[in-house]
């Protein structure tokens, strides 16, 4: 699974890619690193594989990445490094320092332990209250989803501080059960068409219901079962589940009915995957938590998607936690 670091350099902060035992950036990342124009750095790439000093195959990772709707090329460390040695940056002598201390690290502990991880949970945690204090005011708010907010609220403080503890060592890592199957493009449309009919034959949706806008459902469907670095973006069922609930109603693929169709399909993929009801045999979620969750989602602001991504998929684990 890859991983994300902070390399802190003169000039600012990188975000580095960790993954396949080696660090990863894009174009753009570099001329920040080295302190070059972008059109400088795609010169330099372009010869080191030009000239056999690397082959891409193995050096090349081309990915979908948040804010872009276009796949983007992240470069290995070995092909980092050729380029600062080619723009003879000393930034880059230090970065390739910074770099393979880093790799030593994954590789004999097996973590590196960032910095920022204890004060983003404290705002994780403050940014969630914001959500549920917005959520109050909707006009979509009823008694019974205000009283499924609460409920939220509650779990998710709840869940903050076990991974306060387990952030401090003092607390193993929150279960996660690893795969997951998601539907296929065709299932899910017999799926939604099923929930359609229904709901018309009572009254409560028309014809535009689930009625797929181009291609975004399908481009939706086909993201949430991509790899990264040869392993799932999304490994878990936690993962997939809370993604799928999250783009249906952010994204929306539909022209109407994204928030029931996202909780439908979010419910949906948790039978098919044994994972609606706890050991207990109770659901995960009720229909006033998901209603509540629902419009959670559709409230929060597009900055905050980590923190639904992890408020969902604490709520899913926690139910079964000791």
């Amino acid at each position: 699974m890859n991983e994300i670091t902070i390399y802190q350099a003169e000039n600012g902060v990188v975000e580095v890619q960790l993954g396949q035992n080696t660090v990863w950036l894009r174009q753009e990342q570099m001329g920040e690193l080295f302190g070059r124009e972008r059109s400088v750095i795609t010169k330099h790439v372009r010869n080191v594989f030009a000239e056999g000093e690397l082959v891409e195959e193995g050096n090349v990772q081309i990915l979908h990445i948040a804010g872009s709707d276009k796949p983007v090329r992240f470069y290995s460390l070995d092909v980092i490094i050729s380029v600062g040695y080619r723009v003879k940056s000393i930034q880059g002598t230090r970065f390739r320092q910074w770099a393979t201390r880093i790799l030593h690290e994954h590789m004999t502990q097996g973590y590196t332990l960032n910095r920022q991880r204890l004060e983003a949970n404290a705002c994780a945690l403050e940014a969630a209250l914001q959500l549920v204090k917005k959520a109050t005011q909707s006009t979509e708010l009823l008694t019974d989803t205000g009283r499924g907010l609460l409920n939220i609220v509650t779990r998710y403080a709840q869940t903050f501080l076990l991974l306060q503890r387990y952030d401090e060592g003092l607390l193993i890592e929150p279960p996660e059960q690893s795969g997951g199957l998601l539907p296929t493009l065709t299932q899910a449309r017999v799926s939604l068409a099923q929930l359609k009919a229904d709901l018309m034959a009572r009254g409560e949706a028309t014809d535009l219901f689930a009625q797929e806008r181009g291609d975004a459902f399908a481009a939706l469907l086909g993201n949430l079962d991509q790899t990264v670095f040869g392993a799932p973006a999304y490994p878990s069922v936690e993962a997939k589940a809370a993604h799928l609930l999250y783009f249906v109603i952010k994204n929306h693929p539909f022209t109407d009915g994204n928030k029931r169709s996202g909780a439908f399909l979010f419910v949906e993929f948790l039978h098919h995957n044994g994972r609606l009801l706890d050991t207990s045999g109770q659901p995960v979620i009720n229909d006033i938590g998901l209603a509540a969750l629902a419009l959670l989602v559709a409230e929060s602001d597009p900055v905050q998607k980590e923190t639904m991504i992890h408020l969902i998929m604490n709520m899913l684990a926690s139910r079964d936690r000791p």
